[in-house]
Parts: structure tokens; C-alpha cells; sequence
């Protein structure tokens, strides 16, 4: 395993971290699912860049697809739930 200290992952991984605790706290104080699926959607975002920085890429390369996409429609999920959810 080759760890790779790569200061733009550091940052987005510790980015990420905030983010999911922010989201993490937001569900749990006005109780909406909305914050929780946006920061489960960056704990996945960082997963993938803790595998990089792990030096794990190449050998996760479909898995990270598969994560990041994953990601990405959760959040696009999230977000067509506020913007279209019928009073």
C-alpha cells in the first residue's frame, strides 16, 4: 500500500468529513432527511478520496465508479425531492 499525501485529496477527505458531520447534526436537529442524504452523499465522496490517499485507486477503480455515482445521485435525489416534494 502505497499512501499517497496528495494535499487536494487531504483536503477534499477532510472536507468530505466536515460535511457528513454537518449533515449528520442538521438531520438531527430539524429532524428533515434532506442534510443526512447530502452528507451520507460526501461520506461517500470521501471514501473515495481515503482510498486514494490509501494508494488503493487502481485495484478499486470500478468500486470508486460505482461510489462516486452513487454519490452523485444522492445528492441529485436529495435535491429533486426540495425542489419538487408537493406541500
Amino acid at each position: 500500500m502505497n499512501i499517497v499525501c496528495d494535499p487536494i485529496y487531504v483536503i477534499n477527505l477532510i472536507l468530505c468529513v466536515i460535511i457528513l458531520i454537518f449533515g449528520i447534526v442538521g438531520w438531527r436537529k430539524a429532524g428533515k432527511m434532506f442534510p443526512l442524504y447530502i452528507g451520507i452523499a460526501f461520506g461517500l465522496f470521501g471514501l473515495s478520496h481515503l482510498s486514494t490517499i490509501l494508494g488503493l485507486k487502481e485495484g478499486l477503480e470500478t468500486g470508486l465508479i460505482i461510489i462516486r455515482t452513487l454519490a452523485y445521485l444522492l445528492v441529485a435525489f436529495a435535491l429533486y425531492e426540495v425542489a419538487f416534494k408537493k406541500k
